[in-house]
């Protein structure tokens, strides 16, 4: 009976601290450990909140709000970017908490003590003051915007746009934490860098106006709308992860005021979810080769996206569109049945994907990188549709082929056991409904050919 008690608070206080840690709102008791191996995975705890949380804001903007505050398209490919940031995990340890741990091991020269509130909260300052120069560097070095990009690539903001993030830009945020590994233990620091992460979530929405006294201190809605605007008076500015003192101590805040229009500079327009993740490497790329010296070739990667020869370092805005106020988002017209579908098959592969990352140790790297392949194929497919493209039918059949055949050897399982039967059935049918699209297709063609 007693134990029984204890597994249930247990549960309930690993409950509570998954919601708490959004907010920023564990105390350095519960959460100050002596090994890396016992920091709780707040971020994963924190993943049913995420979905609660995004569907509140859904209600309460469709009674308070004009026009949504989502739509299916955006909220999909952010969601799915999401998905795609963690991916590495899946094959190694984060490059942040792995070459901290090592610096930690190798060149510390000062040990603070673990269970110190005083080494909390120091951590706490530390990782906020190198995650600002983080979020700096992202967007005055061009190499790194190549990354940051995808987390503003949306034109809403909502909750689901704090999900869109890049599975690149860990390859160069680990360096910015690397001082604090003279010192602080690498288990203080990987609830951190978590909570960090965790806090700046509830921040991304349109719903929460003003915070008071706490907007001179703290990073909030109100100052991170600024940062995703792409207003003349948004770009590069408000930079803090939780607290905004280091943008006011360093020049960088800026209050909000004219209306804030979300996205990038130059929209990119598409629900392509690798083209989101990788084009800007590209045309970084293309941009290097019209020049002749091999100076300007290297500083398109390393001074500002703006930059071109003659200008400053970070360049300028003059060439960027007029923001009048007047932006419409990028909402192709879809029809409500095909809406639905890829609702449908979105909620199916955000739960292999969930099951991927449970059960990881367990499978082969074989099986993980086939399960891989196969979410990234269904993340594509599921672009194509919602943008229509030509192709789509075709892609969507491939993919219905092989996800039959993963249900068949159970590779895939349903949203819920009682869903067995019916999930297997739709996706049968999602399969013949490609199939005759596709044959129809087909039969068009060859009847305009002869």
């Amino acid at each position: 009976m007693a134990a029984a008690a204890a597994a249930a608070a247990v549960s309930s206080s690993s409950s509570s601290s998954g919601l708490r840690a959004i907010f920023s709102l564990l105390t350095p008791n519960e959460s100050s450990f002596q090994t890396v191996q016992e920091v709780p995975p707040y971020v994963q705890q924190a993943t049913p909140y995420f979905i609660g949380l995004m569907l509140l804001e859904l209600v309460v903007g469709a009674l308070k709000a004009d026009t949504p505050i989502v739509t299916i398209g955006d909220g999909i490919t952010s969601v799915s970017c999401g998905m795609i940031s963690r991916m590495p995990q899946l094959l190694f340890r984060g490059l942040e908490l792995s070459t901290y741990m090592y610096v930690w091991e190798n060149f510390s020269f000062m040990t603070l003590p673990w269970d110190s509130p005083w080494t909390w909260w120091a951590c706490l300052l530390g990782v906020d003051f190198c995650y600002y120069w983080v979020h700096r560097f992202a967007h005055e070095v061009s190499f790194m915007w190549a990354a940051h990009q995808v987390h503003h690539s949306s034109e809403y903001y909502n909750l689901s746009t704090a999900l869109r993030q890049s599975f690149t830009q860990q390859f160069s945020s680990w360096i910015f934490y690397i001082p604090l590994a003279l010192a602080v233990p690498p288990s203080i620091f990987a609830v951190h860098i978590q909570l960090n992460l965790l806090y700046q979530f509830w921040i991304h929405t349109e719903l929460i106006r003003d915070l008071g006294p706490l907007e001179w201190i703290f990073n909030t809605p109100k100052h991170h709308r600024v940062h995703h605007g792409r207003n003349d008076y948004c770009i590069d500015k408000n930079y803090g992860g939780i607290l905004i003192i280091w943008d006011r101590l360093f020049g960088t805040f800026a209050e909000e005021s004219e209306k804030v229009i979300y996205g990038l500079v130059f929209p990119i327009k598409t629900f392509e979810i690798l083209y989101v993740q990788l084009h800007y490497y590209r045309y970084l790329w293309k941009k290097s080769k019209y020049y002749k010296k091999i100076t300007n070739k290297f500083l398109t990667f390393l001074n500002g996206p703006s930059w071109k020869p003659g200008k400053a370092r970070l360049g300028d805005h003059k060439d960027n569109p007029k923001v009048t106020g007047k932006e419409v988002p990028h909402d192709p017209s879809w029809a409500l049945p095909l809406q639905l579908y890829t609702v449908l098959h979105f909620l199916l592969v955000l739960k292999a994907y969930h099951d991927l990352f449970e059960h990881k140790t367990m499978l082969s790297q074989m099986t993980v990188l086939g399960m891989t392949c196969y979410i990234l194929l269904t993340l594509t497919a599921l672009g194509f549709i919602i943008e229509q493209r030509p192709t789509a039918g075709l892609l969507e059949m491939l993919r219905c082929i092989i996800t039959v055949t993963m249900q068949r050897y159970h590779l895939l399982t349903p949203l819920l056991p009682a869903l067995a039967v019916p999930t297997e059935a739709f996706v049968s049918l999602s399969l013949l409904f490609w199939v005759l699209q596709c044959a129809s297709q087909l039969f068009s063609i060859k009847s305009k050919t002869t």
